[in-house]
């Protein structure tokens, strides 16, 4: 089926939304997470958790500000418009993180898919129901070495990830123009 440009600026907004739940997941910026969702939506988190979005994205708020640093790729995402104002999206997302157990430190890797019926409501697209499925987790020992001192000599001089609004994407830096830009 060709697409028309109204349709390919709905999947962009789309694509948008589903790309900006996965920053506010890794910031820690609950606003982002907040704004995937319709107030009614439903969100079924793999069996972890399943009901309103809206009491999933205040846990998510209450969790995220401690939580480790993790970084969620989101990848494979597959759009289907069903009627004008709904579609039903696919969309791989790959979970690095690091975690603490009381048996030590250690790497998680995680392959999830969400399942997403999005309808357009007011003119913006959200998500209605998400349904997640966990695909598979590999757990490894921390082996940070940074390309054994290759990529990064001395990691104390390097600038690392961080939660909102700590991370340098939250920097003021950023937002300005050439000429007016401000230290770090």
């Amino acid at each position: 089926m060709r697409l028309t440009v109204e349709r390919l600026l709905d999947r962009q907004e789309i694509e948008d939304i589903l790309i900006g739940y996965a920053r506010g997941a890794d910031r820690a910026d609950v606003d982002l997470i907040r704004a995937a969702y319709h107030a009614d939506a439903i969100e079924d988190h793999g069996g972890v958790y399943v009901g309103p979005a809206a009491d999933y994205v205040a846990l998510m708020a209450k969790i995220l500000p401690t939580a480790p640093l993790m970084s969620h790729l989101c990848t494979n995402i597959s759009v289907e418009f069903v009627e004008a104002d709904l579609a039903v999206t696919e969309c791989y997302f790959l979970t690095f993180s690091r975690r603490e157990a009381e048996s030590g430190s250690f790497d998680s890797l995680t392959m999830a898919r969400c399942v997403d019926r999005f309808e357009r409501r007011d003119g913006a697209w959200k998500i209605a129901h998400r349904r997640l499925a966990w695909e598979w987790n590999h757990e490894m020992p921390i082996n940070e070495t940074w390309g054994r001192g290759m990529i990064i000599p001395d990691i104390g001089k390097a600038v690392r990830g961080a939660k909102k609004p700590d991370d340098i994407l939250y920097g003021a830096w950023a937002r300005q123009r050439s000429g007016e830009e401000i230290a770090a």
